[in-house]
């Protein structure tokens, strides 16, 4: 059975973007060789990539029109099977997706079938949906060293009560940490 496993990077005091789509400027305070890697191993463990519709459209966007220096990460997000959640995108314009207006159910059957991880990266909407389905396997969030003070929190008021156990600390040499926390 896949596990659905949860990746984002929020700020010390729990924001994923600035006050503005897309601001992810913090995100360069964590990056490094060691969450590289971190990524990589986690894309090559993956069949799946899931986002709810602006996640995937912003990722698609960028990872389209990479640059070289991308590397090995712009290979995997290009070519991995990616799930596109939305009510609303007419069409995928990133290759090897798939769309669905019902991610519940769709990510409920796609769990049953096959063995390697999916992701949903970002996508905090997306990801209130699923926890409120209790879909999420594990969590895995690399918290940024600073506090931003305003934007867009991962984890609204209104989410489901959940113990977590935790499985792993991995302090990175940037002062990020990566949690990664299990039902």
């Amino acid at each position: 059975m896949r596990k659905l496993i949860m990746w984002n990077v929020v700020t010390l005091d729990g924001y994923f973007e600035g006050e503005k789509p897309w601001d992810l400027s913090f995100h360069g305070l964590v990056w490094g060789k060691e969450l590289e890697e971190f990524s990589l191993t986690q894309l090559r463990s993956a069949d799946m990539l899931v986002f709810g519709a602006k996640t995937y459209q912003g990722m698609a966007d960028y990872w389209t029109n990479a640059k070289e220096e991308e590397g090995e990460v712009a290979k995997y997000m290009n070519e991995i099977p990616k799930l596109a959640c939305s009510s609303t995108l007419g069409q995928a314009n990133w290759n090897h997706t798939n769309i669905t207006k019902d991610a519940v159910s769709e990510i409920s059957s796609l769990k049953q079938k096959g063995n390697r991880d999916m992701f949903v990266f970002g996508s905090a909407s997306l990801s209130a949906s699923l926890m409120e389905a209790n879909l999420f396997d594990e969590f895995r969030i690399c918290v940024a060293p600073v506090f931003l003070g305003k934007g867009n929190r991962l984890f609204k008021e209104g989410i489901p009560n959940q113990n977590l156990k935790l499985i792993e600390t991995t302090p990175l040499s940037t002062g990020g940490v990566i949690l990664r926390y299990s039902k």
